[in-house]
């Protein structure tokens, strides 16, 4: 049983990894693997806009899609975004990255080798993805424009979209520790984080939600 006092927790949390940035043309577009497709879904939409001419979708597996991404989560992605009329010629794969930090070095990486020039980067990822793709991104590839977006959905419609409250609650969670500890480790840039939502954090970790927390450094 979720308490009406951990949803609007979470909704506070879900409010502060969306950095509501408005998506405009840039050189390539990003889309970090994970569970979800819809992530394909938002990539694909930009793409048919005309936003950029390359999508670059990034991804292994992990425990969470091992087995509904056995082909792994970039593949699964490609396949979708050509059912939703994306041309194959301008879908390159990058199929290991297992982590956010590696999404964003193996893209450039990939990029860099197939000659594409780029200015700045549509990064797409799961709504409380966008600030630590953001945050990431700008520490593991300087000198790019980054803009981080994701599909356009409220909180509600999009814990009905994954079929998982607590799932979807843990993921916020354990995004936003990430964003906590990270910079000290040097995986992402700092970005400030507001008394209220951290206080809803900590009341979110107390009621539970820990499943995506990460295990702190040994001393």
């Amino acid at each position: 049983m979720i308490t009406a006092k951990s949803w609007a927790d979470a909704r506070q949390v879900w409010n502060h990894h969306l950095m509501h940035r408005t998506p405009h043309p840039c050189s390539v577009i990003v889309g970090l693997g994970s569970h979800d497709l819809g992530v394909a879904d938002a990539a694909a939409g930009f793409y048919l806009r005309g936003l950029a001419p390359v999508i670059v979708f990034t991804g292994s597996t992990s425990h969470t899609t091992r087995d509904r991404m056995p082909r792994g989560e970039a593949v699964h992605y490609r396949e979708r975004a050509l059912e939703l009329g994306v041309s194959a010629s301008a879908v390159l794969v990058e199929p290991k990255a297992r982590n956010t930090g590696e999404n964003i070095r193996f893209s450039r990486a990939l990029l860099e080798e197939a000659g594409v020039r780029v200015d700045s980067v549509l990064l797409v990822s799961k709504p409380y993805e966008e600030r630590r793709a953001y945050a990431t991104a700008r520490k593991l590839w300087p000198g790019v424009d980054v803009v981080s977006a994701s599909s356009p959905m409220t909180f509600e419609e999009y814990v009905d979209s994954i079929g998982d409250d607590r799932l979807v609650i843990d993921m916020l969670v354990g995004a936003l520790q990430r964003l906590l500890v990270y910079p000290a480790q040097g995986f992402m840039i700092e970005q400030p984080v507001p008394d209220e939502v951290s206080a809803a954090y900590e009341r979110l970790v107390g009621a539970g939600f820990t499943s995506r927390l990460i295990p702190p450094p040994p001393r």
